[in-house]
């Protein structure tokens, strides 16, 4: 398995994991990263300083990924953990933990302060995951990422 940065070649393999996990998970099509614009363009979408997109490769295989971006019409130094999402032969391997970490190593890196992110109902492990790397629910949603779908938000104090 090898973990690495997004390459512009990934957009089309990781679209269709990241769609296709979505559709599992049963979350909505309309007010969810299943209609973000940059899903099909991920390379683009974290290709700043201040974002980075990490994605999971097994057997040449793109099966998931995790990123952060700058929070959209928020302060300027709280960041997202966005579209952390992976094919169910992946899930229970420890690969979530391994890539928050990554993701929130970049984001101290990167002078960010809090990290922020939505996720649904039916996520509980994903939730239990981000209870453990010490993310906080928070009572309503931060910036504007167009996920009107998403209704747990939680958060977590960087520095």
């Amino acid at each position: 398995m090898l973990i690495r940065l997004i390459n512009e070649s990934d957009n089309k393999p990781l679209a269709i994991i990241l769609r296709e996990v979505l559709i599992e998970m049963n979350i909505p099509k309309n007010g969810s990263a299943y209609e973000d614009p940059e899903i099909d363009n991920m390379y683009n979408s974290y290709n700043s300083t201040k974002s980075r997109y990490f994605v999971v490769e097994e057997n040449d295989k793109i099966l998931g990924g995790a990123g952060i971006n700058p929070l959209r019409d928020a302060e300027p130094d709280i960041c997202e953990l966005q579209k952390m999402y992976f094919h169910k032969s992946l899930r229970g391997r420890g690969i979530g933990d391994k890539m928050i970490e990554l993701c929130l190593d970049f984001a101290i890196k990167s002078n960010f302060k809090k990290c922020y992110i939505e996720t649904m109902p039916n996520m509980i492990n994903a939730q239990k995951l981000y209870l453990k790397k010490g993310f906080k629910y928070i009572d309503g949603p931060l910036g504007n990422t167009g996920h009107t779908a998403c209704p747990v938000w939680m958060i977590k104090t960087l520095v």
